[in-house]
């Protein structure tokens, strides 16, 4: 039998403390080893016991816990899940969560009955597995130089693919866990004149609003939250909602998202393979889909329909992804062009689109 994870739980509230140790008490594959009542406590237990796993509260005495992640992080990085009551949809403390290196977040338990105590330890348990095997050292920043666009080639972009130009090139992008920063690092480099990107984030309903506005605060090309019959347009990021699938569509030559509240697929919704078979349907040769860091397998049988109606694909590689599930899933299925750290994905996608203007005149 594997070892069980270590988890360390730090959290002020005593109730909260005898809730999860009860969750755990005799489990097979998760100990809650310790407990700490606030961030000077858990640096000792850190030290001490070295556990796979932090369960950190946000709200506690003598420090805030975002400002002990973040800390953490920089100095001693180890997986963590924010467990707290104030990460309520689209919360600021929950995208800065995200932007200091947590893993997960999981709001604390409020179980009344032993069909909701089963539901929570399963989605909390998953949580953990996750974690444990999440990538959390830190990037090589000799190495994580993003690619600067040329002037004369940002204006040559503005001639294909300004907002009022046809639609005729598209960017389709999966991410789970880990991704939050990851498209942010990503749309960070990309021109502000380029062709549609269309994004799932697997991500719970309600945060998705507030990831976008994040992200077009700092990017230079428009980022949105994608709604219903929306027609794309270039110059545009469009993040999937976290409680529909996304899905392109084509109407009278012209191309609209469309959101759909089916099942999900692979356990999610938004689904990955949902918006890359769509893109794989009505895009051929000029389209790009990319694969980043995530759990599990989600956009791997999506990449292989778009590769096969001639889609070029990349997937992030395993040294900068913080999980490598979904694009290591891609990788094996056969169904990827190139493999790249991030930062090297949007030189690589501004000169497959530069290599589209080039044959197009």
């Amino acid at each position: 039998m594997s070892e069980k994870i270590k988890v360390l739980l730090v959290d002020d509230s005593e109730h909260i403390r005898r809730t999860i140790q009860l969750l755990y008490n005799d489990d097979e594959t998760i100990q809650v080893i310790a407990e700490a009542s606030d961030p000077f406590e858990a640096v000792k237990e850190i030290q001490l016991l070295k556990p796979d796993v932090l369960l950190l509260d946000i709200e506690m005495p003598k420090m805030n816990g975002l400002v002990f992640l973040k800390n953490l992080m920089t100095k001693n990085p180890i997986p963590v899940i924010i467990f707290s009551a104030f990460v309520n949809e689209g919360s600021e403390n929950a995208l800065k969560a995200f932007e200091y290196g947590a893993i997960d977040i999981i709001e604390k338990p409020k179980l009344s009955t032993p069909v909701e105590f089963n539901k929570y330890k399963n989605k909390l348990s998953a949580a953990l597995q996750t974690a444990k095997n999440a990538n959390v050292s830190p990037i090589d920043n000799t190495e994580k130089t993003f690619f600067k666009i040329e002037e004369k080639t940002a204006s040559k972009f503005g001639s294909y693919f300004s907002p009022e130009h046809e639609v005729s090139y598209i960017i389709a992008i999966g991410a789970s866990t880990g991704g939050t920063e990851v498209v942010k690092w990503f749309l960070d480099s990309i021109p502000e004149q380029f062709p549609p990107i269309l994004i799932v984030q697997h991500m719970p309903a309600g945060f998705t609003q507030s990831f976008a506005e994040r992200l077009n605060n700092s990017s230079k090309i428009e980022v949105k939250e994608a709604e219903d019959n929306e027609p794309l347009k270039n110059g545009c990021a469009y993040i999937a909602r976290g409680d529909r699938h996304l899905i392109l569509n084509k109407e009278n030559n012209n191309f609209q998202i469309i959101l759909s509240d089916a099942e999900p697929v692979n356990r999610h919704k938004p689904s990955v393979d949902i918006l890359f078979n769509s893109v794989a349907e009505h895009f051929t040769t000029n389209s790009v889909g990319i694969i980043l860091t995530g759990m599990g397998t989600d956009g791997t049988e999506g990449l292989k329909n778009m590769k096969n109606s001639g889609a070029y694909t990349i997937a992030q590689d395993e040294n900068t992804s913080i999980v490598f599930g979904m694009p290591k899933s891609a990788i094996l299925a056969g169904v990827i062009d190139n493999v790249l750290p991030i930062y090297k994905i949007p030189e690589n996608l501004i000169k497959l689109v530069e290599k589209f203007i080039t044959k197009e005149k």
